[in-house]
């Protein structure tokens, strides 16, 4: 694996929720979110780091949300995969105006905007220091991004899964709605499962825990947090 020697890991699967460049419009793209977020890929790809990004589309399209308001699950959930391009297209467009060379892969063929997902493809490009952004989802229903990533990163051989949100990390309930909840340092795999922490479902902690893959769950919107995070740093929080 590439990468420099100042950072732990060098193989990176960055998971970032739609809702996360919404900010707080809740909807659609922030501009100063996602402006602050490309200026930190872009200097963790200039330093060497092998970066996949897997983008969700809640800013756009929740499709276990429109199900359960009536619409056909199968329809809302391919709704919701190309919200995840929508987004992915514009992650690009910003990053390639910062001179960060990047290729979208998506898991249904959609030839005229992205290229389809091909596992070898996908790691070539990420030793020729791209930055790969993964769209649709898994390309199924019923499945999340979460998921996504989970399969993504165990797929690129990735040295941990970053899920950027909205909090600082894992707490004992929701900190934005319980003023009482704890933050939770680490924990095992076991322990997310067993208390339903809900920082990704079941599915994807499930395949992480099965392939030893760690994940760091901090907050999106502290400036160089995915970095210090690379780097090592005690920052959010690990499961592992």
């Amino acid at each position: 694996m590439s990468g420099s020697s100042e950072f732990r890991y060098s193989r990176v699967l960055l998971k970032l929720s739609g809702e996360a460049l919404a900010g707080e419009e809740g909807f659609g793209i922030s501009p100063p979110v996602v402006d602050r977020l490309t200026d930190e890929i872009g200097t963790l790809a200039d330093l060497g780091v092998a970066l996949g990004i897997v983008i969700g589309g809640g800013n756009i399209m929740r499709g276990a949300l429109a199900s359960r308001q009536g619409m056909d699950r199968v329809t809302a959930d391919y709704m919701g995969m190309l919200a995840t391009v929508i987004n992915a297209l514009a992650l690009q467009d910003l990053l390639e105006r910062k001179n960060v060379t990047t290729r979208v892969l998506t898991a249904f063929r959609m030839e005229k905007l992205a290229e389809p997902y091909i596992r070898r493809r996908a790691i070539r490009h990420l030793e020729k220091g791209r930055v790969v952004i993964f769209a649709g989802g898994t390309g199924n229903p019923y499945f999340s991004t979460d998921t996504a990533a989970a399969l993504r990163a165990i797929e690129m051989e990735a040295d941990v899964i970053i899920k950027a949100t909205k909090v600082a990390g894992i707490f004992t309930a929701d900190p934005l709605l319980d003023p009482t909840a704890q933050f939770i340092r680490r924990i095992s795999f076991q322990e997310v499962i067993a208390r339903e922490l809900g920082v990704m479902d079941a599915p994807a902690v499930s395949l992480c825990k099965d392939n030893k893959l760690p994940i760091i769950v901090l907050n999106l919107g502290e400036r160089g947090a995915v970095g210090a995070a690379i780097r090592g740093e005690r920052i959010g929080t690990l499961v592992s």
